[in-house]
């Protein structure tokens, strides 16, 4: 292994082990252990004789089926998607390429709904739960007819706001309410991003139709950052400007997320830090965007919206009592979303999505692997490889609902 790219996987699990107290990721993706059973008793011929012969269980129960899948437009998802369809065709499916349905969930909820897909593995919720509300022409809800399957990677999603450190550091600007409010600060700021001079901080947001545009927008309108916009354009192009801003120091603001391979070059602590959020936004839609009430960052029990992260990488925890990080975001859950007649006609394909879980470090891995050239496919092929045991145990549970 060169050197950079081990330098790259210390810098994603020195991060991982900050964060898996916000994320509630433990990093174990081996599945549950199978209870031990003891050997029959013996029994009389005369008993044998008059036993039904158990049926044998049948290796490939998806044999004749052709199963149509999709993945998300962001590559962060390639990885996972892939390895859901060899699964799959390990049970004796027919499985699509999902690279032929790529989608944003503004469409992929709808063409699941609609039966023109049958599943993803790239859902983010809640921020996706917005879409499940969306009408269909008859009348239903796209949500009547899907359903979340499994516990891919719960609490996966770290999401938040990066600033160039230097600049936050030269003016003291560790929150987002506080860059909005500092004017020597935005002054600074706008002469050399994105929309230069205009009056406001231009920050690093998201492509259209990915949900977190929405969500941000939402953000800004909540929390009164009326000398703050987002950028809204394609990703890699925008986080290719936002690295070269920080390694320069020259300001910058960037969401981001993992899994990913992202924080290897916007680096927490080193060229970049995690932003504060003051408020943290609730399910008030400011915007009135449809399903914007599933925005809500607060989580279920209306603590989220913190993270397990230090004042080294977010300096505005060193403001907080509990040291908690207010980054502002609620970890996503990673989850399968599948259309629920595909799911009964194949209970085999059912049973593999709700045994199948990964790690946030090790779909991390793969992305930086796939960043430098890898296949999904091959990184896939691999994984599951390296974790026979593991895939083993998930292919026998969906054999066995068969």
């Amino acid at each position: 292994m060169n050197s950079k790219r081990w330098t790259k996987l210390l810098l994603l699990l020195a991060a991982f082990a900050l964060f898996a107290a916000a994320c509630g990721d433990d990093g174990d993706s081996d599945a549950t252990e199978t209870a031990e059973t003891e050997a029959p008793a013996a029994t009389t011929e005369a008993m044998v004789e008059e036993e039904p012969m158990a049926e044998e269980m049948s290796m490939t129960p998806g044999e004749g089926v052709s199963v149509t899948m999709g993945r998300a437009d962001w590559s962060t998802g390639y990885f996972q998607a892939e390895l859901y369809r060899q699964l799959l065709q390990e049970l004796g499916y027919t499985v699509s390429d999902p690279a032929e349905l790529e989608l944003g969930p503004n469409n992929a909820y709808i063409a699941m709904a609609e039966g023109q897909m049958d599943f993803w593995a790239n859902s983010w919720y809640p921020g996706h739960l917005a879409w499940l509300a969306g009408e269909l022409p008859d009348g239903s809800l796209v949500g009547d007819h899907l359903t979340v399957v499994g516990e891919e990677m719960i609490a996966g999603g770290l999401q938040g706001f990066l600033v160039t450190k230097s600049f936050a550091d030269e003016y003291g600007v560790y929150t987002m309410d506080a860059l909005n409010s500092n004017a020597e600060a935005l002054a600074a700021f706008d002469e050399t991003d994105p929309v230069p001079d205009n009056g406001i901080a231009d920050i690093f947001g998201c492509p259209e139709s990915w949900t977190c545009d929405n969500i941000i927008t939402n953000q800004i309108l909540f929390s009164g950052w009326d000398n703050i916009e987002q950028v809204i354009a394609g990703y890699d192009a925008m986080f290719i400007q936002a690295v070269a801003s920080a390694n320069e120091g020259v300001p910058m603001v960037a969401y981001t997320w993992t899994p990913s391979a992202y924080i290897t070059e916007l680096r927490p602590g080193d060229n970049v830090y995690w932003m504060g959020v003051d408020d943290i936004l609730d399910d008030s839609n400011p915007s009135g965007i449809e399903g914007g009430e599933e925005h809500s960052q607060r989580g279920a029990d209306g603590t989220g919206g913190f993270a397990a992260i230090g004042p080294d990488q977010c300096p505005s925890a060193a403001d907080n009592a509990d040291g908690l990080c207010p980054i502002g975001w609620v970890a996503a859950d990673i989850l399968v979303t599948a259309n629920n007649d595909f799911l009964d006609a194949n209970p085999a394909a059912a049973a593999l999505l709700e045994a199948v879980k990964l790690s946030v470090v090790e779909v991390s891995l793969a992305n930086v692997s796939q960043g430098e050239g890898a296949a999904p496919g091959d990184l896939a092929t691999d994984w599951i490889a390296n974790n026979r045991a593991t895939v083993d145990a998930w292919l026998d549970a969906a054999r066995a609902a068969a």
